[in-house]
């Protein structure tokens, strides 16, 4: 009798250790129940916690337009890049040019003031003013439609040269980068001048077609017809200038400087019919 009592009264603790087990399993499944250490912790002492402690979890929506931003970016980034490529390209060649023409000029230098034999400054003038915009395909003319003339004058009086041989020459027109910026009354070398002659693009025709030679007689000239077959927002100033200097044959024994226009913007002549109607 007494042996029965003991067994039942070890079952009865094994089964208590059983249940406690499970109590004991339950409650640390339990979501919540404990805390990234092992220890208990209630919702109650969740709220409690600083917010800064709290785990962060971002919306799905500000995800997906965090996403859509750096793609757009990136997108941007990659179309931007040959026109980025395009204009280093060009800074650095125009740069190296200068460079190398500033070297030319200090192995060989030129006087300040350039005097022919006789002493003279001789300069070459534009008198027409440009108009601010000109179109492809069309008539290149000064303002209100007027010839651009150009002469032959001797700095040191101001007077026209009418005599002499120097007096009839052949010049070539060219065009040039808005931003020679140079003033009329300053001296520069035949190099400076033409490194900021503007050559065609790849695979374009000549940006300046027709007469691109005058002859000036008792020293005047008039341009002849010519067109601009590019626009001018392609280069860094978005403006071109025209100048002309003497022919090569002409010159040689004696010094003629050239000369330049004001800057003026070359549009497309699609854009024409827009810009009138505009005016008007």
């Amino acid at each position: 009798m007494i042996v029965c009592e003991e067994g039942q009264e070890q079952r009865k603790r094994q089964n208590w250790t059983s249940q406690k087990r499970v109590d004991i399993m339950q409650h640390m499944i339990a979501p919540g129940s404990m805390n990234k250490r092992g220890y208990e912790c209630s919702q109650e002492d969740t709220d409690k916690l600083p917010e800064s402690k709290r785990q962060k979890v971002p919306a799905l929506a500000s995800v997906i337009v965090e996403a859509v931003k750096v793609d757009s970016l990136q997108r941007l980034c990659s179309s931007l890049e040959p026109l980025f490529r395009k204009i280093v390209s060009e800074e650095v060649e125009r740069a190296l040019s200068r460079l190398g023409n500033t070297k030319l000029t200090s192995r060989s230098p030129e006087p300040k003031r350039i005097q022919d034999r006789d002493g003279r400054n001789l300069q070459l003038h534009f008198r027409t003013r440009m108009p601010p915009h000109l179109f492809t395909g069309g008539k290149v003319e000064g303002e209100r439609g007027s010839a651009i003339h150009v002469v032959l004058i001797d700095a040191n009086t101001g007077n026209v040269v009418q005599t002499g041989e120097e007096s009839a020459s052949k010049l070539n027109v060219v065009v040039l980068e808005g931003d020679f910026n140079d003033e009329d009354d300053e001296d520069w070398t035949r190099e400076h001048f033409e490194s900021f002659e503007v050559k065609e693009r790849e695979g374009k025709r000549p940006i300046l077609t027709g007469d691109t030679q005058v002859m000036i007689k008792e020293g005047v000239g008039s341009l002849g017809e010519l067109t601009f077959t590019d626009n001018s927002s392609w280069i860094r100033s978005r403006k071109f200038r025209l100048g002309v200097k003497p022919a090569p044959g002409y010159g040689d024994s004696f010094l003629i400087r050239e000369a330049k226009t004001e800057p003026f913007a070359v549009k497309d002549h699609r854009g024409e019919r827009e810009f009138y109607l505009l005016l008007c």
